[in-house]
């Protein structure tokens, strides 16, 4: 796992750590020594942490004027243990609508499991979006399953084109431009 870095080729057009409205405004990163891990298992330092323990993230692009994000996952959603979501709600997701972000992308090819708790802040997020939409990027079957079982699927959307996304090919805004059209059809 600690050969898995977030994707880097939109370095040249956002760094989280350089915007001064993104939550990790300002964070350094150990480029020498692996000083996160999930379980026993070390993970790449430029992943960020927002207070989980087995999981974590990196936001890989705020479009402030267009009000959406592309953010990256690693690890393990635990929201039994952890409630991970409430970390990632109050800590991060919170302070991103506050920015004026109401559309959520989260890639999640590298979520190894998801473990569900209520849904109680998936249900407030949604709400909070309002006019936006919550989607799941390419998530691995078993973990989708564990999602919809779990009745998460009403506020994050999965699967069908979402889950067939090469997404590393595309620009951000493409990205974007591909989830909001698939958005689009479904809520109509």
């Amino acid at each position: 796992m600690h050969e898995i870095e977030p994707y880097y080729r939109w370095r040249d057009d956002y760094v989280a750590a350089e915007d001064m409205q993104s939550p990790f405004y300002a964070t350094e990163y150990n480029e020498f020594e692996f000083d996160k891990q999930v379980y026993n298992y070390l993970i790449h330092p430029q992943w960020d942490s927002f207070g989980s323990n087995t999981l974590y993230l990196k936001i890989l692009f705020n479009d402030y004027e267009r009000g959406y994000s592309i953010i990256e996952l690693i690890g393990e959603w635990n929201d039994a243990i952890n409630n991970d979501i409430m970390l990632m709600k109050r800590e991060l997701f919170d302070l991103m609508i506050d920015q004026g972000i109401d559309k959520f992308i989260l890639i999640g090819e590298n979520v190894l499991n998801y473990h569900a708790s209520d849904d109680c802040y998936y249900e407030e997020w949604f709400q909070e979006v309002e006019d936006g939409w919550i989607a799941g990027v390419n998530f691995q079957e078993h973990v989708i399953n564990e999602f919809r079982n779990n009745n998460i699927d009403y506020y994050i959307n999965f699967g069908g084109e979402l889950n067939e996304l090469a997404w590393r090919s595309l620009k951000p805004l493409q990205v974007f431009k591909k989830v909001e059209e698939t958005m689009t059809k479904r809520l109509n």
